[in-house]
């Protein structure tokens, strides 16, 4: 089973106007409301790939008991833990002739929130895989995500963190099964500029000699790179197309990974996957289809082979 983790899940409200002004009254032409959150978008997408898995985290409110409910009518597994007061947030997008992004704080979680999370967590067994994706709220300390990694090292359990910063640091010691910065995330870590395939390497390897098993390493338009708990290389482009949105694509590679990891057990197999993952939810204004997204990994098969 796949457990994912969203401390800090949102709505997001899009609204598109024809020409956005300030200091005066917009008015829209088109709504829409999708679910947020990098873990909750990792296992929406195993959902459309046939995988089982269980999004846990915290939900607030009334804006949380519509979250939940999106997510069930997708055929998720949820099992989120109510928080007392305030609100799962809103996030409001603006698309226009420029975009406008306000992303909401979100509920404060306290302590006795946390042990409830920790409590949860214990059910987790040796062999299972557990997902720790994205950002906290602001009254959570960085290091929220190597308590819970220390809270169940004694277990065989494949840790996926996807983070940045100081968090991704702490998380090293735990050797997680997989890790995925993005190039320029990659770059911040070192303190540098990653600008090459030969920069990726040089520093995946850093990250691999500093605990991680398998460092993925997303590139944008022109693929991923994976370097394997093995310190074997492997690379995959991309299929060119109309790319419309970029949010989730991350998300959408780490699932498509695992998916792929868990079906075939091969490396190279799981990199296609993710990428094709990726590279469909880059050509759609939400997470892929898993139709769309076989179709690009058949795709990505014959330009590979």
């Amino acid at each position: 089973m796949i457990y994912t983790v969203t401390f800090n899940p949102a709505l997001d409200y899009i609204l598109k106007v024809k020409e956005l002004k300030y200091d005066n009254i917009n008015r829209s032409y088109f709504e829409d409301i999708h679910y947020g959150g990098k873990g909750i978008n990792v296992s929406v997408m195993l959902t459309r790939l046939g995988i089982p898995n269980r999004a846990l985290g915290f939900i607030a409110g009334f804006t949380g008991d519509r979250l939940r409910e999106m997510l069930e009518n997708e055929g998720v597994d949820c099992q989120f833990l109510k928080l007392e007061t305030g609100n799962t947030r809103i996030n409001v997008k603006i698309k226009s002739n420029t975009q406008l992004d306000i992303n909401a704080k979100g509920p404060e979680i306290g302590d006795n929130d946390i042990e409830r999370l920790l409590d949860l967590l214990k059910n987790i067994k040796s062999g299972d895989f557990l997902v720790l994706a994205g950002s906290m709220p602001g009254n959570l300390p960085d290091d929220i995500y190597e308590k819970i990694l220390f809270s169940l090292n004694n277990k065989d359990i494949k840790f996926v963190v996807d983070t940045t910063g100081e968090s991704l640091r702490c998380a090293l010691k735990y050797k997680p099964f997989l890790v995925k910065p993005n190039q320029y995330e990659l770059g911040d870590l070192f303190g540098v500029k990653v600008k090459t395939d030969e920069d990726v390497e040089k520093y995946a390897k850093e990250l691999k000699e500093k605990g991680a098993l398998n460092v993925l390493v997303s590139l944008g338009d022109r693929g991923a790179i994976l370097l394997d708990e093995k310190s074997k290389t492997h690379n995959v482009g991309t299929v060119a197309g109309h790319i419309v949105n970029t949010v989730g694509c991350g998300d959408s590679m780490v699932a498509g990974f695992l998916a792929g990891y868990i079906k075939t057990g091969d490396y190279k197999e799981a990199l296609m996957l993710g990428d094709a993952c990726g590279n469909a939810t880059a050509f759609c204004n939400d997470l892929a289809s898993g139709d769309s997204v076989l179709n690009l990994f058949d795709k990505l098969h014959k330009t590979t082979i």
